[in-house]
Formats: structure tokens, sequence, C-alpha cells
């Protein structure tokens, strides 16, 4: 027993056993349960253990339910790249232009500050200021730009998309800045010496660097904003939905193999999209 013990593949699997435990009780068996919650017949009154495919036929059956994914893949792409753009733009100057780790930290920092308060505050906030006599509207009448106020402004795709931008950023700087911050500098004096221009390093030295920062801040952020339904519900005015909002409603409902359903259907397209895009970047050197 002593020999055994103190076997390596038996030490390495005695440490690993708390951690699979934990992981086990609270994420393994919770999605098990909605997996078979999901395949369950609900009534007004009560729900019926009774296998059935029932809540996928009508899922699947139903036009609402491709215009909600839609809907969903709309949010979460144009997020992404705006997300992406802002992300890549606010490290790249951290990484390259400021000079300092010091500095680098701090405004690295200052990037975190909204994550001092809650979501839902931070979408909240912005009502009064996109709001038809909000500072936004009264700011552009006051100058002359418009004639009236802009009613797009809130409660629309663009509030939504808005908030999902303002609150999902930072997800897409911080892997990126890392990756960007072991590039070695030698790399883009050597290309500088050879003739490249500065959009020449960006596009040939710097972003295939930076590819697995990308990937790793496109997973989170299309993960985030594909399961998010609070942003969806305040910013949009209960106008516009998404999968997690269908979820929501059918939870509300007590319709709990419905929404069990849904769940599994979001979380498989979720994980099709994480696998096809580990697929194209291998991010084990990141983690």
């Amino acid at each position: 027993m002593q020999r055994l013990l103190k076997s390596a593949d038996v030490t390495g699997w005695l440490l690993a056993a708390p951690l699979v435990l934990v992981l086990a009780v609270f994420l393994i068996l919770p999605v098990v349960m909605i997996a078979v919650v999901s395949f369950w017949q609900a009534t007004e009154f009560s729900i019926v253990p009774a296998f059935s495919f029932e809540n996928y036929e009508f899922l699947f059956g139903s036009a609402v339910t491709y215009d909600v994914f839609w809907n969903t893949f709309r949010y979460a792409l144009i997020t992404w790249a705006l997300t992406l753009g802002v992300g890549f733009t606010v490290a790249y100057f951290l990484a390259f232009h400021v000079r300092t780790l010091t500095w680098q930290i701090a405004l690295a920092l200052i990037c975190t500050v909204p994550f001092w308060t809650s979501n839902v505050i931070r979408m909240i906030s912005w009502i009064p200021f996109l709001g038809r006599n909000g500072i936004a509207n009264s700011t552009l009448l006051s100058m002359g730009v418009i004639d009236q106020p802009l009613e797009w402004l809130l409660f629309s795709d663009f509030s939504v998309i808005l908030a999902f931008v303002h609150i999902n950023t930072i997800f897409m700087v911080i892997p990126i800045l890392n990756t960007m911050m072991r590039i070695d500098r030698s790399l883009i004096e050597a290309a500088r010496d050879a003739g490249a221009s500065g959009a020449q390093i960006l596009w040939n030295v710097i972003i295939p660097l930076t590819k697995p920062g990308i990937m790793i801040g496109t997973i989170f952020v299309l993960t985030l904003v594909m399961g998010d339904f609070v942003t969806v519900r305040f910013m949009s005015g209960s106008q516009s939905a998404n999968v997690g909002r269908l979820i929501s409603n059918d939870v509300g409902l007590l319709q709990y193999p419905s929404a069990s359903a849904t769940a599994v259907v979001l979380l498989v397209t979720v994980l099709m999209v994480v696998g096809l895009l580990l697929r194209l970047v291998d991010i084990r050197k990141e983690l």
C-alpha cells in the first residue's frame, strides 16, 4: 500500500481528486440534470418526469426560435467586432506606446474601474444619457445637429450593443495585452531594419503573434454575450429578445422542461463555436 501511495500517478490523482469532486458536484451534475429535465413534460400545474421529445420538437418547430437564435448570433458578432477593434487598439497602445511598466499597470487597472460596480448599475447609467430628454439628445439639440430627439438611442438594438461593448471590452483588452507584452521586441526591430512599414509590421508580425490572445478574448466575449439576458431586457426595453431571455421567460412561467431544452441547445451551440475557435488557433501556450 505504501508503495502504491508513493506512485506518481496515484499521487497525481489524489491531488486532483478535490477539484474533480468540486467540478462534478457544481458543474457536471447540474448540466446533467438540465439535460435530463429537458426530456420531461410540463402541464399547467406540474412537471411530469416522463421521457419525451416534445420540448425539442416544439423548440425546433417554432419560427420564433430561429429568429431568437439569429438575434443572439447577431448581437454576439457585432459586439465581438466592436470589442475586438477597441480592445486591440487599447492593448496596442498600452503594450507599445506606454514605456514604463508602472504606467502600463496603472492604465490597465483603470480599464477595470467599471467592474467596481455591477452590470445592472452600469446599464442603468446609460438610460439618462441616451433617453429622449437625456444628455446626448439635449447636447445635440443645443448644438443644432438635430431638430428633434433621436428615438433610436435608447431601447433599441443600438443601446443593447452599446451596453454589451461597454461591459465586455475588458475581456478582450486583457488577453490581447497579455499576449502583446510577451512579444519579443527584437522581432519588431528586425522587421523595421528589413524595411517593413508600420502597417506591415502590424499585419505580419504583431497580429500573428497576438492571435492566441485574440482567440481567448473572442471566446470570453462570445460566450458571455450569447448567455446574457439582463442586458437585452434592460437596454431594449423588453422590445427585443435573445436565447437567454427565452430561457428566463420560460423559468418565470415555471416551464422548466422547455427552459432546459433551450439551455441544452444553447450550450451545444456555444460549445460548437468554442470548439471551432480552438481548432483555428492553439491557445494552450497562453493557459
